[in-house]
């Protein structure tokens, strides 16, 4: 830490980790581990299966491998610090690598909360525009898309990071989590931080509560449309290219809402570490899971590749 005039700066800060549960670190380092390198290994997977198969090129699959790449960035931001910190006493960071980790984290999360609301829009185009789908899910509007979800991700999160480069901390530096979350940068934080929760407040209705509505909207309209469907088959067709992404859908939402909602409430420090877990290291190995053991395109691939290879 340095000292400017009477006040004292802190140039960096101790991740408590999973440091206060030392007869299990083992298990968890073995658990997170292997979590990590199956998300990166399936998610990998799922690009290149749909970058090989050419029935996959459709905008669906366009915006899964968005999804997968988000994914495997979004725990590549937060899990190799972690792993490498069950090898210190002590696991320190930086303050600029601390406000680097939550910024790339709070992007991707954002651009991810975007992303299922594009996908939550194809699947009413496909669903209840099938005349039309082509026309209107052109490969052009798919990109603009795909950018326009990257770019409010990074919008939304500079504007976290200006507010965040204005605080100055002078008390304690021990952030009890196993990553550089903005709840507990705010606790330790000596400046009013009073702005940065309204800001907080604007982006969680900017981006929670309107990427909520335009999938609640979409689904909506793609339930009606299904209970048009006179035949039995027809409508559990229409509801399966829906199935995978309602599931993600209510991952992401419901876990992220549990987590905020318990440190709101007070939940136990240890409770809450274990709870973050879910969203940012679980979740992102669930995705590809979710959208691979439903999906008869995806199974209809993985046989064909299964086929090239034996007769190789």
């Amino acid at each position: 830490m340095t000292i400017e005039g009477n006040i004292t700066e802190i140039t960096h800060f101790v991740l408590l980790g999973f440091s206060d549960f030392p007869r299990i670190l083992a298990l968890l380092f073995v658990i997170f581990l292997v979590i990590y390198l199956m998300t990166v290994t399936w998610n990998l997977y799922l690009i290149v299966l749909i970058r090989m198969d050419s029935h996959l090129h459709t905008p669906m699959y366009f915006f899964l491998i968005n999804l997968s790449f988000i994914d495997i960035c979004y725990v590549t931001s937060i899990t190799p610090k972690m792993l490498f910190s069950f090898f210190q006493k002590q696991q320190t960071i930086t303050f600029l690598g601390c406000i680097a980790q939550y910024f790339i984290f709070s992007t991707l999360g954002l651009s991810e909360s975007c992303l299922l609301s594009a996908m939550a829009y194809d699947r009413y185009a496909a669903i209840c525009k099938p005349l039309f789908y082509s026309s209107i899910m052109s490969p052009s509007l798919c990109i603009r898309m795909a950018l326009g979800v990257y770019i409010a991700g990074l919008s939304g999160s500079l504007s976290q990071l200006c507010g965040l480069l204005q605080l100055h901390f002078c008390g304690p530096n021990v952030i009890n989590h196993f990553f550089c979350d903005m709840p507990e940068l705010l606790v330790l934080s000596c400046t009013d931080t009073s702005l940065i929760h309204v800001m907080l407040a604007i982006l969680s209705q900017m981006f929670g509560t309107t990427n909520a509505l335009v999938i609640l909207i979409s689904y909506v309209y793609i339930v009606i449309s299904i209970m048009k469907i006179t035949s039995a088959k027809g409508r559990s067709k229409a509801f399966n290219t829906c199935a995978s992404h309602l599931t993600a859908v209510s991952l992401f939402y419901t876990s992220s809402m549990f987590v905020y909602l318990s440190s709101i409430s007070g939940g136990s420090p240890g409770f809450d570490r274990f709870a973050s877990v879910l969203y940012t290291v679980v979740i992102p190995m669930m995705n590809p899971l979710i959208y691979s053991l439903r999906n008869r395109d995806i199974k209809d691939a993985l046989r064909k590749l299964q086929k090239r290879r034996g007769h190789c």
